[in-house]
């Protein structure tokens, strides 16, 4: 394939899973003419190596295309392991974007190969990830990074781009101006923060939108705005959030195609006014699914990503004497129902139910 004889031939990079996140960076990367090892589990492996990638970006222009990209299994490798992945480096960077919830086990899988493992830019959600990947395998093993951009996976290796947005890199690391050229050649969309956590913290504050709440109450984002009382409680819960930064001297930072500054903004004006703006912020970002929450919840897998986003709010809470009671009331509720230590349906629908735990 003549694109893959271009300038980024001789690149490596690593990518953690052919999810949809995966399978995007890492087939746009491939069209771009970079050489991409995955590593997934033996039966995506299988898959994978039989139908190859079928990215469809047709709602990006700058493709120009009607049609789906198919990439056969021979342009890029997929291992199911670490080690065997790494037999194909020395690589220049690796892609993570697994659930928070998964973090500690795939880096338990790193430790071994410490020293053959390249920097890790990590753009899964939460703001501990970061943290943990650099104690498990140094600072200088870690590159701070965020996904706005919403894609669907329709199966093995089949992704479609819902709404383009892009990515943000953290800079100050050797390979961050290099990445994020790059990205942008791949038609990914990147853009360089200055502050790393700053970057971080404010793409989780989108993440926490009608998130546990629908999950705890099975409603979709828009019930959940729909109603006065749980409206004014995602408020609320975002409140918290922003005074959490607000004591770690983080800013509030607009993200690729995200106006997060304008979504803080928001929480001080009065409710009316408010909502309309909230509701679509709501909605847009997650192009027709349910919110992550909710399904994680209800695919029963008895895991959940609440504890490393709303409860890494009420974590700063307690450290810097900030009251979260509603976050820490969401957390606890959306962990009861995912350990199952009470009934999946024990709030479904029922918002006075919820809201008088508050009182």
């Amino acid at each position: 394939m003549a694109y893959l004889h271009n300038q980024n031939s001789a690149l490596k990079i690593l990518v953690f899973g052919a999810g949809a996140i995966g399978t995007y960076f890492g087939g746009s990367l491939i069209l771009a003419g970079v050489q991409v090892v995955f590593v997934e589990q033996q039966k995506m492996v299988e898959q994978l190596r039989e139908r190859g990638l079928r990215l469809d970006l047709t709602m990006d222009e700058r493709r120009k295309t009607k049609e789906a990209f198919i990439i056969e299994p021979r342009s890029f490798v997929v291992a199911p392991s670490l080690e065997e992945a790494l037999n194909f480096g020395p690589f220049d960077v690796a892609l993570f974007a697994l659930k928070s919830f998964d973090t500690p086990a795939a880096l338990d899988g790193m430790k071994p190969f410490a020293e053959k493992m390249p920097p890790i830019l990590c753009l899964s959600n939460g703001v501990q990830n970061e943290q943990a990947i650099a104690a498990a395998l140094g600072e200088d093993k870690v590159i701070y990074g965020t996904v706005t951009t919403a894609i669907g996976r329709r199966g093995a290796g089949d992704i479609v781009l819902e709404k383009l947005r892009g990515v943000g890199v953290a800079a100050g690391h050797p390979l961050s101006e290099r990445l994020a050229a790059i990205f942008n050649e791949a038609f990914l969309k990147c853009s360089l923060y200055p502050e790393p956590h700053s970057m971080k913290w404010s793409k989780m504050l989108t993440n926490l939108i009608a998130n546990p709440s629908s999950a705890i109450l099975n409603m979709t984002a828009a019930e959940v705005f729909a109603d006065k009382k749980l409206y004014k409680l995602e408020i609320e819960m975002l409140r918290e959030c922003l005074a959490a930064m607000k004591a770690q001297n983080l800013e509030v930072v607009d993200l690729p195609g995200t106006p997060v500054k304008a979504l803080a903004f928001a929480t001080t004006l009065p409710l009316w006014l408010s909502k309309p703006f909230l509701a679509r912020a709501a909605g847009s970002g997650r192009g027709a699914k349910m919110p992550s929450f909710h399904i994680d919840l209800y695919s029963g897998r008895g895991k959940s990503e609440v504890e490393y986003l709303h409860g890494a709010v009420v974590s700063a809470g307690k450290k810097f004497n900030i009251p979260t009671p509603v976050n820490d009331l969401l957390a606890r509720t959306l962990l009861s129902l995912t350990n199952k230590e009470i009934p999946l349906d024990t709030y479904d629908h029922q918002t006075e139910k919820l809201l008088s735990m508050l009182k």
